[in-house]
């Protein structure tokens, strides 16, 4: 009971810092607080937090920002599923090599985030919307120290 409810806390802390306001120069490279914290728990508990986790984590987003349902579903899961394809081989690499294989995971979740924008008219104009995963890759090593020290603290399992 209480792993889940620290899980479940994490993910409504990626859902805060998701939305905290931020200096609209800093904005464009607003970190992937979800995708991160989806990566971590499927690499550290894979047989707990999956896809179906991933996707109601995405279709919570999909709500919170009003964007088309779904679509932030349909990314997290695909990161998700990168991450359960590598998650035996990621978690022996140290931390700078885990930033480096997560920044094409995170690099193609925003890639697949702006052509299903562009499908719906919502298109960015620069390739700054590549900026949050580059973010979220220099990020990666505290979010995954945090997070693993609150799987040590609280025992989860």
């Amino acid at each position: 009971m209480r792993s889940s409810l620290v899980i479940g806390l994490s993910f409504v802390a990626a859902l805060i810092l998701s939305v905290v306001p931020m200096p609209a120069p800093f904005d464009a490279g607003r970190p992937m607080w979800l995708a991160m914290v989806v990566a971590y728990w499927v690499m550290a508990l894979p047989h707990r937090v999956g896809l179906l986790t991933a996707w109601v984590a995405g279709l919570a987003t999909d709500v919170l920002f009003g964007e088309l349902f779904g679509q932030n579903a349909l990314v997290l899961v695909m990161v998700a599923w990168l991450v359960l394809l590598l998650y035996q081989r990621i978690r022996r690499f140290p931390l700078w090599q885990q930033s480096l294989v997560m920044l094409p995971v995170l690099g193609i979740a925003q890639m697949v985030s702006l052509w299903l924008s562009s499908l719906v008219g919502n298109r960015p104009p620069t390739l700054l919307y590549l900026l949050p995963a580059l973010v979220s890759t220099v990020l990666w090593p505290w979010v995954f120290t945090v997070l693993r020290l609150l799987r040590r603290r609280f025992h989860v399992l």
